[in-house]
């Protein structure tokens, strides 16, 4: 599969966990984590490796220095091509660290997790969090490849697959009514066999919308973004450690389309048809305790798509139809957070 951008393009190769490596440069240096090194140690043979700590709260501007400092001090070059091993964490970090240093250098995805590899590995969107709100740093550096082995997804427990579904299921909700209705009637787990074809399925929705909107500037890339709203702000407030990231979109959608069906823009209905199938799928659908709405609202202010301090979403229209949405006023947003 080929992905095309204002630069070139880039393949997305599928492949069994054992042959990953055969899609490798020879003796690129690597970027993982402890979680992830351990099922990958035919990768890391005879190559430079640096491993950091796992968790959404090690993507921060002090673990990109260290990222960069340390390709200095193996004398990386501008003919370096670095690899990222790992989820959706490491890919963004590594790739910010490859678009920064010596200027830009190449870098391959090789995504990990299931989150990772329907979504954050594809489309050229690196970077890392502030304090003040996520992915608020960073850049548009596509790949040079993208390395995808559904069979490796098998290392992953329960809660991080679960986690990867989230995703899965909002290219149904945002593109693909008969992707819903197919989620609908099986339970995927890394055995399943329907589970390669959905994830290249999910991939191409991806593809074919970055492609239409590679730096966000027609609205359509956009509207991958629903949920992630009121989910990053989930994940912000609660310092990115009791959620994981499709948790918190799981719980984010649901708000949303309450969100939507509150101002008529989605068909009533739709939020408890989204929460039946995420609650089905094993994804939370409100919250574990409150949280201050008032303050969850101020961090959505920060999220890219907010301008000038109004509140932005991206809201579906019907099931398989997304759209975003400007100046939504803040009292729908409460409505919206009193049903989580």
């Amino acid at each position: 599969m080929t992905v095309q951008h204002s630069r070139g393009s880039y393949e997305i190769f599928f492949c069994q966990k054992s042959d990953i490596i055969s899609h490798l440069p020879n003796e690129s240096p690597i970027i993982t984590d402890t979680n992830i090194s351990q099922h990958f140690p035919d990768l890391l043979k005879d190559r430079n490796v640096l491993e950091l700590a796992p968790g959404e709260d090690q993507k921060t501007l002090s673990r990109f220095a260290e990222c960069v400092e340390w390709l200095a001090s193996i004398r990386a070059s501008r003919s370096t091509n670095l690899i990222a091993l790992g989820g959706g964490v490491i890919g963004d970090l590594v790739g910010y660290a490859a678009s920064s240093y010596m200027r830009g250098i190449s870098f391959v995805q090789v995504p990990t997790t299931l989150l990772a590899q329907v979504d954050s590995s594809v489309g050229g969107k690196v970077g890392v969090d502030l304090p003040q709100g996520k992915n608020l740093v960073g850049a548009f550096h596509p790949p040079s490849k993208v390395v995808v082995s559904t069979d490796a997804l098998a290392t992953l427990d329960e809660r991080q697959f679960v986690n990867g579904m989230a995703e899965v299921w909002k290219y149904g909700f945002i593109r693909d009514p008969e992707l819903v209705e197919e989620l609908s009637e099986v339970r995927l787990n890394p055995q399943h066999p329907q589970l390669e074809a959905i994830v290249r399925r999910c991939i191409r929705h991806k593809r074919d919308v970055v492609e239409a909107d590679e730096h966000e500037k027609k609205g359509i890339r956009a509207t991958l973004n629903f949920g992630h709203t009121i989910g990053h702000a989930i994940e912000q407030v609660t310092g990115y450690t009791t959620y994981l990231h499709g948790e918190a979109i799981s719980i984010g959608m649901i708000a949303e389309a309450h969100l939507g069906e509150s101002i008529g823009m989605t068909a009533s209905g739709t939020a408890e048809k989204l929460k039946h199938a995420l609650v089905h799928q094993g994804l939370p659908a409100s919250l574990n305790s409150p949280l201050d709405s008032q303050t969850l609202i101020q961090t959505m202010k920060v999220d890219k798509k907010a301008m000038d301090g109004n509140l932005a979403f991206s809201l579906l229209t019907s099931i398989g139809e997304c759209k975003l949405v400007q100046n939504v006023a803040e009292g729908e947003v409460l409505k919206a957070l009193a049903q989580i």
